[in-house]
């Protein structure tokens, strides 16, 4: 249950359209040469960068998720982006003219998280196996997000366990009026996504969880994603300018 009165930590999710076969050069310069950017001058933490396995969702298509201490963190950076007459920060115009040339545009949104999910710092420690990660994007009755993240800490978790998935994150969606959820779940290799999957269809820890859920969600999307080459989950570690390559703005 949730019962903690802290402040949630902020989130940044963001769709992203790959332009042509840029993906992999995007997931470079999001990360060596963005990520070093955003933690020294705006305590910006790179949580994770996955790409979509088309199969399942849109393609070619990058998931940016960006960590922040809370809201008043996130208002900050905001502020810094949105002060100038472009509402892009001219300290980074190299950088998003280089971006340009991968992407065509996307769609993000603010998250908050529950009590009981996971913080990049906690999930480093704990060293979560992810060959391949599953993203439930979760459509409730207005209002009603936070009961729907009390009842994935009630049941939602135990069951992905027994199914050998790991919760990597479970959060609302700011200023929608609590109707979206998102969940992240890691799965240590692509045999084990494929069983939890098949077992679900005859009852299985999904499958009961689903049955679940179903009491209050009104429409769910799980799509696969595949960790950035230097996404933190799968090399341990943020970002560094060492990682650079081929870029110097």
């Amino acid at each position: 249950m949730m019962g903690s009165m802290a402040e949630p930590r902020a989130y940044i999710h963001e769709f992203v359209d790959i332009t042509g076969h840029n993906r992999a050069k995007y997931f470079q310069h999001i990360t060596a040469n963005w990520s070093p950017i955003g933690q020294r001058d705006r305590e910006q933490l790179c949580f994770g960068i996955w790409g979509t396995v088309g199969s399942t969702g849109r393609w070619p298509e990058v998931i940016n998720l960006w960590e922040y201490r809370d809201l008043a963190h996130l208002a900050e950076n905001f502020r810094i982006e949105c002060d100038h007459p472009s509402m892009q920060d001219p300290a980074l115009a190299d950088w998003w003219s280089a971006a340009e040339g991968f992407r065509r545009g996307g769609y993000d949104r603010v998250l908050l998280s529950a009590d009981f999910s996971p913080s990049l710092d906690e999930l480093l420690a704990q060293g979560v196996p992810g060959a391949v990660y599953a993203h439930d994007l979760v459509s409730v009755t207005p209002g009603t997000s936070r009961a729907f993240l009390e009842l994935v800490a009630e049941h939602g978790v135990d069951a992905h366990r027994e199914a050998g998935a790991t919760l990597v994150g479970a959060f609302r969606t700011a200023l929608v009026d609590d109707r979206e959820a998102v969940l992240l779940w890691a799965y240590p290799d692509w045999a084990t996504w494929a069983e939890s999957e098949s077992a679900a269809d005859h009852g299985g820890p999904l499958g009961r969880w689903r049955a679940t859920a179903r009491g209050l969600a009104r429409e769910s999307w799980r799509f696969l994603m595949a960790d950035a080459p230097l996404s933190p989950l799968r090399t341990g570690r943020q970002p560094t300018e060492s990682d650079r390559t081929g870029w110097t703005g």
